[in-house]
Formats: C-alpha cells, sequence, structure tokens
C-alpha cells in the first residue's frame, strides 16, 4: 500500500473515531494539493472545542514534519479561530496529540514525534475527546 493511500485511510479513521466521539468534522483530502493555500488535514468542533489538526501515521519509525507545515497549521488555527494539534498514530497504537510547541524541534527546524514521546507524553485519544476524567465525590 502506498504512503498516501496509507495516509488517507489513517485520516479517515480519525475522523471516524472523532465523529463517533461527538465532534462535528471535516477532512480537507489532499490538503497539501487541493489549493495553494496550506490547509490541516481535519477540522474538528463539538461547541466548545475546535480543533485544526495535521494528522501523520507511521510503521515504528519517527515522524517528521516539516517547520512550514507546522507554521502553516498554526496560522490556519489562530485565523480559523481553532486549537492547533498534531495528530500521530502509529501502527498497532492508538492516536495521541501534541500542541506543536511541545513537539522535538531538530536542528534543521523541522519537528519530530518519536512512537516512546508519543506513548509517554502525547494525549490519547480517549483524553482528548475528554472520555478519561477522573471520577469527583459529587459523582459517586
Amino acid at each position: 500500500m502506498s504512503a498516501n493511500r496509507k495516509g488517507d485511510r489513517r485520516e479517515r479513521e480519525l475522523v471516524n473515531r472523532l465523529d463517533e466521539s461527538g465532534f462535528a468534522v471535516m477532512r480537507a483530502p489532499a490538503s497539501g494539493s487541493a489549493t495553494d493555500r496550506e490547509l490541516p488535514d481535519v477540522l474538528a468542533g463539538d461547541g466548545e472545542r475546535f480543533y485544526a489538526i495535521e494528522a501523520k501515521s507511521s510503521s515504528g519509525r519517527p515522524i517528521y514534519l516539516s517547520g512550514q507545515e507546522v507554521e502553516a497549521l498554526i496560522y490556519f488555527a489562530q485565523n480559523f479561530g481553532a486549537k492547533a494539534r498534531i495528530a500521530v498514530r502509529f501502527d498497532r497504537e492508538d492516536w495521541y496529540f501534541f500542541h506543536p510547541g511541545d513537539l522535538h524541534v531538530t536542528d534543521g527546524g523541522n519537528y519530530r514525534v518519536k512512537k516512546e514521546t508519543a506513548l509517554a507524553d502525547g494525549t490519547d485519544f480517549d483524553e482528548f475527546v475528554g472520555r478519561s476524567r477522573k471520577t469527583t465525590l459529587d459523582e459517586l
């Protein structure tokens, strides 16, 4: 399977998961080539939270994003009134989310997410959509 087809499949998977979790979701297919303007891969909102998401997947190797890609995401999110997030998925793992400012910046000005970093420091899918929260005494 080509990398583009796998990436498209992963983006659709993320859109479906967000939709099932109560978000209104829109995917911008071929976001980098569909227009001269840089667009995020996914827009999602639930009436309270709005996200512009760049989605990346990997078999296990580190995921790299160009500095230009991240800057375009931040620019779009600010103008749209959304929070910029990077969503990463490694094979046999779930989606993990990062604020762009929390990513490792390489010496060349690009951004990197290792699988170990995603598992240790990323916001997992359930927490991102608001499903994992601690029970308070008032809820018992």
